[in-house]
């Protein structure tokens, strides 16, 4: 009866169940996660999307959200507690709006890809704030339901500061519209916030209304070759304070760029100057109306610890130079499939964290081979381990337990900016609190009280109810009060 009710409400050609058909929408970009959906829908419009949710929840079967599922913590697949679900996926609702230029708007379908809406602002003079290597096919509800980073964070802030509005299914299949579009309108809670970065949990984005910028004059771009991890940290807390045209600050390590180079048959950035394998790179971009180069060309001058340098100015240069950075999720992930984990570590620690690292990783997996890169400026660090037996659970869940655990002993957190998803359910306690989870866990039953939307993810299994019944049951729970 469900793939009937589907077929009704979508048409035949819009509910796949042939196995060959709906495996790419069953397993993450990864590899690492898959699982077996009852059917995959393919709505077309937000109707359709509450027509889905209706009958989902009238049969009591669970549904899995999907953008473009390139996701990197398998928050998008039917694995785990979500195997058998209804797979939703967006990208059918690909619409975008004009661009409202007086209040410096755009609203675009759940489905629209990244690089779609950036080229429908930019012809119309603006920009987003929001950008990173999987433009082409992230898809802008996808986008606001991690809260996704990516590499403009140090000037523009994380997708939910760039999100005015939304329009969201709720589990029952009633609809939410907050599209106003009002700078100022402060009555209530700011639910739109509420759900970004709710990855699923709490309700279907099927349209997101997001702040646009400016389109810069100017922007050019450096890649320094740095004595060690220290001065890369002293030199971003320079440029802070000297430029204030920095746009981007992105960390590489020599044997991640050299992995690059022999992936994609680029020329190493510095020939004829080897530097040790775990060199540091900063990758620096700064942009303005007018050139911004010879700020960023001063403050290089007088930093300590800067061994060389590439400038590029132009588009093609800035490009050649952005693909050291860029390329390394596909360069690691032609070797093997990695354990992928994303932390943030306060720079004053970064140095200690990644000496520790190179320490830690080889001790607990001797086979294993780590690659770093991240967002410095934001303390961002992307670790990914290959070489692993992906038959030995018990070894991998190991090796996450002592990155995360390190992590969070230095008061960092175990998901920077792709979320917990199904690959970090185990550790969320590592970042928040009793408290905190049993806050999370209460506004997830008020919204979704039979547990049908992405059940697996961000909230961690057996936590239902209110607020004070979770504290009261928490182990750690505080005294109740006399």
């Amino acid at each position: 009866m469900l793939i009937t009710d589907l077929v009704g409400a979508l048409g035949a050609a819009h509910v796949l169940t042939d196995p060959d058909v709906t495996v790419s929408y069953e397993t993450d970009w990864t590899g690492a996660f898959r699982g077996r959906a009852v059917a995959v829908a393919r709505p077309a419009t937000t109707d359709q999307v509450a027509a889905v949710l209706r009958i989902c929840a009238r049969h009591g079967v669970p549904v899995v959200p999907q953008g473009g599922n390139t996701g990197l913590v398998g928050g998008s697949v039917p694995a785990g507690a979500a195997a058998g679900a209804v797979v939703l996926s967006l990208r059918r609702l690909t619409a975008i709006e004009p661009v409202d230029a007086a209040a410096g708007l755009v609203t675009a379908g759940a489905g629209a890809t990244l690089a779609d809406v950036q080229a429908h602002a930019r012809a119309a003079g603006y920009g987003v704030g929001v950008d990173f290597a999987a433009r082409d096919s992230a898809t802008v509800g996808g986008i606001a339901a991690a809260n996704a980073g990516g590499e403009r964070v140090l000037r523009h802030g994380m997708t939910r500061g760039q999100v005015a509005g939304l329009e969201v299914v709720l589990a029952d299949g009633s609809v939410l519209r907050r599209l106003s579009g009002l700078p100022k309108d402060n009555v209530g809670y700011d639910l739109p916030s509420l759900f970004v970065g709710s990855e699923g949990t709490l309700g279907v984005i099927t349209k997101v209304q997001l702040r646009l910028v400016g389109l810069p004059a100017a922007r050019t771009a450096a890649l320094l070759a740095v004595a060690d991890l220290p001065a890369a940290v002293g030199l971003v807390a320079t440029l802070r304070a000297t430029v204030a045209s920095l746009d981007a600050v992105e960390l590489v390590f020599g044997d991640g760029v050299d992995l690059v180079c022999a992936h994609q048959g680029r020329p190493a950035p510095f020939p004829g100057r080897p530097f040790p394998a775990d060199s540091p790179y900063l990758l620096v971009e700064c942009v303005g109306p007018t050139d911004p180069t010879g700020d960023l060309a001063a403050a290089v001058e007088t930093a300590t610890g800067v061994l060389d340098a590439v400038v590029a100015t132009t588009a093609t240069d800035r490009e050649r130079l952005w693909a050291y950075r860029e390329g390394h999720t596909a360069a690691v992930n032609a070797l093997d499939v990695p354990l992928k984990l994303d932390v943030a570590v306060p720079l004053a620690r970064m140095s200690a964290f990644v000496d520790d690292l190179r320490a830690l990783v080889p001790a607990v997996a001797p086979s294993a081979r780590l690659h770093l890169w991240g967002h410095l400026a934001e303390a961002n660090l992307h670790v990914n381990v290959t070489g692993l037996d992906r038959a030995d659970a018990s070894g991998r869940e190991e090796l996450t337990t002592a990155i995360l655990t390190r992590a969070a002993a230095d008061g960092g957190s175990i998901g920077a900016e792709h979320g917990v998803g199904r690959a970090k359910m185990a550790w969320v306690g590592l970042s928040r609190s009793p408290a905190e989870l049993a806050v999370l866990a209460a506004v997830k039953h008020a919204l979704d009280p039979t547990g049908l939307l992405n059940p697996g993810v961000l909230v961690p299994p057996g936590l239902t109810g209110s607020h004070r019944q979770l504290l009261a049951t928490s182990p750690q729970a505080p005294p109740s009060a006399p």
